[in-house]
């Protein structure tokens, strides 16, 4: 699907399966060809629901920063010049956090709402608890868009209940950062397996540096090391923490013995947090970071280095990684008319072209398993080819743990580590603390 132009498909019976004599004449009275004839109009007037047949303008509320203005307003021009009834304004919103609340002020208004907006992955669960997305799979079957070329994990968590309620836009994981030339000159290799890390460590926090420095701000980005580790931080039961067991205590008692040591650094809180981590990676003071891959241009175009980028470390097999970035949706709320054209042009939006120009300018990742084939593909990896460990892993990318109760459930767990790294405390004590706080929230919000 191309130029936001309206596809049908069709389906056409193969007479070549079709048994006995005289096919010709007994076609037309066969009732299963009738069916196909009954099947295919269906299709038609399915797709007919959902073309755009008069001008309309619609907006599209986004947070894409003023440094990438330009990939906007380039991709809303392409899309509005390539077809002559749908016009797209393009509204900078703010941060994910401003756009949701924006987008609620809205919702709860019944007006004012966006034709498309973008949504933090971390927000979806409850706008489709709220009914606020519009389920996209009818508009995608009848217009023959292919869902399933997005990576499994993307499509997965861009869904509320089974229903595809938004579409994968700019999309980040989590990666280790390194100075590849301090790798190649003193043999420093990222280990792939957790058993690893101790050995790797000591090596890469020689000559005064620090071997990793992990972004203790946000949960987000230490997580996967302690699910890739078996660990279940919410169980199974909805109500209660794997993170006081004994491979809870095993890990915190690990990042405790590593940052005493000097072997990782764990950034504390605070609004210069992440600026003070980026800064000790490039002036070469931090052998790597853990951060989001988003941020691969920005440390490449900071360092006078070579930046190598890994998958996090997994163990025994595990070596998922979480999904960051934003989905786009289309509110429910709007009229048939405007959900149309929000559907030609999210569609436009998300395609494989449309993406790899995203990929291309900002560092996100590509959405669709067809990019890895595509010359566009190969020429990115030619470019940047420390985005293979990426495009190796991308099925491995899956949504973060979607609770209501998870943001109370995260604080806690944050600032518990942070104390640990920082101040004189029972680690057992602390973390037992810790998690029967958590058990307590989690049950909170059951009620």
């Amino acid at each position: 699907m191309g130029g936001g132009k309206t596809q049908t498909t069709q389906v056409v019976a193969d007479s070549s399966d079709s048994e006995g004599t005289q096919q010709t004449t007994q076609a037309a009275a066969d009732p299963a060809d009738k069916e196909e004839t009954a099947d295919t109009k269906a299709m038609e007037a399915d797709a007919s629901m959902y073309e755009v047949t008069e001008p309309i303008t619609i907006q599209w509320w986004h947070s894409v920063e003023d440094q990438h203005s330009w990939v906007v307003e380039e991709v809303v021009n392409d899309f509005n010049n390539s077809q002559d009834l749908i016009t797209v304004e393009p509204v900078y919103v703010g941060s994910y956090i401003e756009a949701n609340e924006a987008l609620v002020t809205a919702q709860a208004a019944g007006q004012g709402l966006p034709a498309v907006c973008v949504a933090q992955t971390s927000y979806l669960a409850g706008y489709g608890a709220g009914g606020l997305p519009e389920d996209l799979g009818p508009y995608a079957a009848a217009t023959g868009y292919d869902l399933d070329d997005f990576s499994t994990g993307m499509l997965l968590a861009s869904q509320y209940e089974g229903k595809q309620v938004s579409l994968p836009f700019l999309i980040s994981t989590q990666a280790i950062y390194y100075n590849k030339d301090i790798a190649e000159a003193e043999g420093i290799e990222i280990p792939e397996d957790w058993s690893g890390m101790d050995e790797f460590l000591e090596k890469a926090a020689a000559n005064g540096r620090t071997g990793l420095s992990i972004p203790g701000w946000g949960e987000w980005y230490f997580e996967t090391f302690f699910l890739n580790n078996g660990l279940k931080i919410i169980n199974d039961d909805q109500v209660s923490t794997d993170l006081g067991s004994e491979t809870g205590l095993k890990l915190a008692h690990q990042f405790k013995d590593w940052h005493d040591k000097g072997w990782v650094y764990w950034c504390n809180n605070g609004s210069d947090a992440s600026s003070n981590m980026r800064q000790s990676f490039i002036d070469g003071r931090s052998f790597a970071v853990c951060h989001t891959s988003a941020m691969y241009t920005t440390y490449v175009d900071s360092c006078d280095f070579e930046v190598g980028m890994a998958w996090l470390p997994g163990s025994d097999g595990r070596k998922n990684q979480e999904l960051g970035g934003c989905f786009l949706l289309i509110p429910a709320k709007n009229d048939q008319a405007t959900k149309n054209a929000a559907w030609q042009f999210l569609a436009y939006l998300c395609g494989k072209e449309t993406n790899m120009k995203w990929v291309n300018a900002t560092g996100y990742l590509p959405t669709r398993n067809s990019v890895l084939t595509t010359e566009e593909g190969e020429a990115y990896l030619a470019e940047k080819p420390a985005f293979q460990c990426i495009f190796d892993n991308l099925n491995l990318i899956y949504p973060v743990i979607q609770h209501s109760g998870w943001n109370q459930l995260a604080t806690v767990w944050r600032n518990c580590m942070i104390e640990i790294m920082y101040e004189d405390v029972d680690v057992d004590e602390k973390i037992a603390a810790m998690a029967e706080e958590i058990n307590e929230v989690l049950e909170d919000a059951a009620e």
